[in-house]
């Protein structure tokens, strides 16, 4: 790397006010030259190494992703991306806007030197700037890893300062560019606080003080023990009946004849057997999340078991919205989203080879195959004529988008469809990623979105499959989708409770 001071540029002119903050600047970078802490000569240099090209904060990142809890992972992508945008400023503007000479090193004791001397200029600080964009990002999403965060990221701010090798306004320049960047990521992508679904409206619901009443059906299939355990500590009254995924639909059966509260803690398929059964004996419904995805949970605010038993303790809960599908004899509702056409062919096929190769190679190859066929799996009527399809989607609730990633609900009672539709045509990757991209948008060549309370579909060819949360079943003839407004009452935690 070659240093990116010039040396030929002629020195700036006199300014009072300029120099005066100089002068003071070089004044605090002696005194912190002057300063000995123990253990600081040992440990600081060490750390700042460690920041080196965001290696320490691509750790913590991994650290708190491992951990496995929706806040901590959100919260790691956020500080990253932060950092990755203040990082890019910082260099392709920041250092070469102000061409600053790095420190004279000679206040400085030679312990706490650096052995190989960054070459690129001073001001600001980018390793600075990389501390702040994360440890801001991490505080933006989740307060308390920001608390676990910002110590660290202070110390390589400071460290950068006691080895030598930024001046003191260098490192306060960087950390509020870094700062700035986090708030910028926010404004592309809100915070989940603040798209938190709307407390309404209201529904009565018992008061769980102690547990008292609640049957909660766990399936041991999505690994939520521990969080059983921590509901139980909580909440030493409940009832809680752990078993296998092709017991859940029983057991929820019993649980709802003796209960006042209807529990189920697993993944979408699991809540939406539990949401149909506690729709049927007019129960209000209490979600733990337990699974890999959790789409309902999360869009209703619950995402562990802090969150549901602040909710049962305080009896805080709300009326949602239900989908539901009737094909002939057959029924079912669904929470999130109820699709036809190629998304059902390819968890069928995932399904397929999951138990042979694992999930994640599973529903590669699915893609792959699916996308490469050459005939549209779903033919239906819209309206007067029949067309060829590659995929209709139906969401309860609106979906909308953050920024540029995927979208999510933030109102889970606005009474209507999201109906997107992806016309059949050559190249279905195609066709499929600009309907993507487009989110929102209400009709193109490619695609179209539309907003109903209720949709009927004619002219089903046999054996189509048809996906509600994660399940899949077949239908042919007539499929009717449509909405129960405020059919189901939920448990959710209120804002500011």
């Amino acid at each position: 790397m070659s240093p990116d001071v010039d040396l030929t540029l002629p020195k700036p002119g006199r300014h009072l006010l300029r120099d005066r903050l100089l002068a003071l600047d070089f004044r605090l970078f002696e005194f912190a030259a002057e300063q000995h802490w123990p253990g600081a000569e040992r440990v600081l240099p060490r750390l700042t190494r460690s920041a080196n090209h965001g290696v320490l904060w691509f750790a913590a990142g991994a650290f708190m992703t491992v951990t496995r809890t929706p806040r901590a992972r959100r919260a790691a992508v956020r500080g990253l991306a932060s950092l990755s945008l203040a990082s890019l400023t910082i260099n392709t503007l920041g250092k070469r806007s102000v061409r600053r000479p790095r420190p004279v090193l000679d206040p400085v004791p030679l312990v706490r030197q650096l052995k190989r001397q960054p070459i690129t200029t001073s001001f600001p600080s980018g390793h600075s700037a990389s501390a702040a964009a994360f440890a801001t990002g991490v505080a933006l999403e989740s307060p308390a890893w920001g608390a676990a965060v910002a110590p660290v990221a202070w110390s390589v701010a400071l460290s950068r300062v006691y080895t030598g090798v930024h001046f003191p306004s260098d490192v306060l320049a960087g950390a509020l560019l870094g700062a700035g960047a986090a708030f910028a990521v926010r404004g592309l992508v809100p915070t989940r606080a603040q798209l938190r679904p709307p407390a309404r409206p209201r529904a009565e619901v018992p008061v769980l003080t102690e547990g008292e009443g609640l049957v909660l059906v766990a399936n041991t299939a999505s690994g939520t023990a521990d969080r059983v355990r921590t509901l139980l500590d909580v909440l030493p009254q409940a009832e809680v009946v752990e078993c296998e995924p092709r017991e859940v639909r029983a057991e929820l059966e019993k649980a709802a004849a003796r209960a006042r509260v209807l529990g189920v803690c697993g993944g979408d398929g699991t809540v939406n057997t539990g949401a149909e059964v506690a729709l049927r004996h007019g129960l209000p419904l209490a979600v733990l999340p337990g699974g890999t995805l959790n789409h309902f949970a999360y869009d209703l605010g619950v995402e562990d078991v802090r969150d549901l038993t602040r909710a049962l303790v305080r009896g805080h809960a709300v009326r949602v919205d239900v989908g539901q599908f009737r094909c002939g004899v057959r029924r079912g509702v669904f929470l999130n989203t109820c699709s036809m056409g190629m998304y059902p062919e390819l968890v069928r096929e995932r399904d397929r080879w999951s138990h042979r190769i694992g999930a994640w190679p599973a529903g590669v190859l699915a893609s792959l195959r699916v996308l490469r066929t050459d005939g549209h799996p779903l033919e239906a009527r819209l309206g007067t004529s029949t067309r060829p399809l590659w995929l209709l989607f139906a969401g309860n609730g609106t979906y909308h988008r953050m920024g540029l990633t995927p979208g999510r609900r933030v109102d889970l009672a606005d009474g209507v469809l999201d109906v997107r539709v992806v016309h059949g045509g050559r190249r279905p990757a195609v066709r499929l990623l600009a309907a993507a991209v487009a989110g929102p948008l209400t009709r193109s060549p490619a695609h179209a979105a539309v907003q109903v309370g209720r949709l009927r579909l004619t002219g089903v060819a046999p054996h189509s499959l048809l996906a509600y949360d994660g399940e899949v079943t077949e239908v042919e003839d007539e499929v009717t989708l449509e909405k129960l407004p405020e059919a189901l009452t939920v448990y959710r935690p209120l804002p500011g409770h």
